[in-house]
């Protein structure tokens, strides 16, 4: 039984990279997201891979989210070292060369949406449900990952997701555009397949050229600089938070938070 973290699987020219913390639903860690990045820029290197999977190990949590018994909570930790683990992974995913898919084999939250939605293609079990629970834990979540929402679903769901931090299920996830397919259970596998083979057996050129010239069009919301530093800080600060400390709490002892507003 392999123990990493990661288990990397390539056949042909398809990678599968699996997600692999059962016993923390496949929750994201600073080393995971590290390893994550690493490999990815890895394959883009050696230009062999035409596809790319990424599902979470079981099947029942495709990504839990990012660990909560690691969030940053401290001043020092805050501000580290100007090295985003979390946003570094989600870039690579974004800017691997060639198209990734995300195989939603179970539910996902917080960071594991925002996973699923920095790949080109999402395709999920008909009985996944997923959540964005940054407001239930009293953190404010990064412009960039905020961004990444509005390219995919837009303005207006984005809000919704954020603000009520409700789960919702596979068949409305289709309906707003968040999975591109929703197929039953036990065809999901073969569906993803099938789908990776047709993308790996087109030309590499194309690929790249068209997922390259498909990020240079996307259209960006214009920050500037200011903006973007102060949406950073906002996001900081609440990481430093008594309701983040509250948040938490209320998460592990299962119950409701009493958030105090600072």
């Amino acid at each position: 039984m392999d123990n990493s973290a990661l288990i990397k699987k390539t056949e042909g020219r398809i990678c599968t990279m699996t997600l692999n913390r059962p016993e923390k639903r496949n929750s994201l860690s600073p080393g995971l997201l590290k390893e994550l990045t690493a490999t990815i820029r890895q394959l883009a290197e050696e230009d062999e891979v035409r596809a790319l999977v990424i599902r979470g190990s079981g099947d029942k949590a495709f990504c839990a989210g990012y660990d909560l018994t690691l969030l940053p909570t401290t001043e020092e930790e805050t501000r580290g070292e100007g090295i985003n683990p979390f946003e570094t992974a989600m870039e690579s995913i974004r800017s691997f060369p060639y198209p990734v898919i995300a195989m939603m084999n179970g539910y996902a939250f917080g960071g594991g949406c925002d996973l699923a939605i920095s790949c080109d293609i999402r395709i999920g079990a008909d009985d996944i449900r997923i959540g964005m629970v940054p407001a239930k834990l009293g953190v404010v979540y990064s412009a960039a990952g905020l961004k990444r929402f509005i390219r995919v679903i837009g303005q207006a769901r984005t809000r919704e997701f954020f603000f009520t931090g409700r789960h919702y299920q596979a068949a409305f996830l289709k309906e707003i555009g968040f999975l591109n397919y929703m197929v039953p259970r036990e065809e999901l596998e073969s569906f993803v397949y099938t789908m990776a083979g047709e993308i790996a057996d087109n030309s590499p050129l194309s690929l790249k050229g068209i997922k390259r010239v498909l990020g240079l069009i996307e259209n960006p919301t214009s920050l500037t600089e200011q903006d973007l530093q102060e949406a950073d800080e906002i996001a900081r600060q609440s990481f430093l938070s008594e309701d983040l400390k509250e948040g938490q709490a209320a998460f592990f002892e299962k119950r409701k938070p009493n958030f105090k507003n600072r």
